[in-house]
């Protein structure tokens, strides 16, 4: 189960990345000086072909929470099996009280998911994918659940190669 966490990492340098703003959130710390505000920022990136990453960032400005955001989202990018389009099998996700499922679906369908889990698979390049988001509808934990599940995914050359036998008899066997 471990050695599948680490070994579908990509470095940032290898692919072009698109950043999406899942939420901005402005929270404040109240000093005998009154109220300071500052940013807190979940950002997704992807290149839109398999690669996908999230991050958290905060700072006093904006641009500022936003930018170290994508700076850590770059730091923790996956590798997603995409098998025509879609994903290769269905798949649960969880962290924390964010539970999210994820269903392939045949060409046309588009992505049908909510919010944060939507920015994550379209950054993801999933382009036909059933998705339902149970439990928490916190952004931070429905993007880390969301994550999660496409972590756990394997591909269907990956299946067949376990259980030695060949892409035919998997699909057709």
């Amino acid at each position: 189960m471990s050695k599948t966490r680490t070994d579908n990492r990509v470095k940032a340098t290898d692919t072009e990345l698109k950043d999406k703003l899942v939420s901005l959130n402005r929270v404040a710390k109240v000093t005998k000086g009154g109220r300071t505000f500052s940013f807190a920022a979940i950002v997704v990136v992807g290149d839109g072909n398999g690669t996908v990453g999230h991050g958290l960032g905060k700072a006093r400005e904006v641009t500022g929470a936003i930018a170290k955001a994508v700076d850590v989202a770059k730091k923790n990018l996956i590798k997603v099996p995409i098998y025509k389009g879609t994903i290769p099998h269905e798949q649960k996700g969880k962290y924390g009280a964010g539970k999210v499922l994820i269903k392939p679906a045949s060409d046309g369908t588009g992505v049908i998911a909510g919010g944060a889990m939507r920015a994550v698979l379209e950054a993801a390049g999933v382009h036909n994918v059933l998705a339902k988001s149970q439990g928490s509808s916190n952004p931070h934990n429905v993007v880390k659940a969301t994550m999660d599940a496409l972590q756990k995914l394997r591909s269907p050359m990956q299946i067949a190669k376990e259980r030695g036998i060949s892409l035919d008899k998997l699909f057709n066997g």
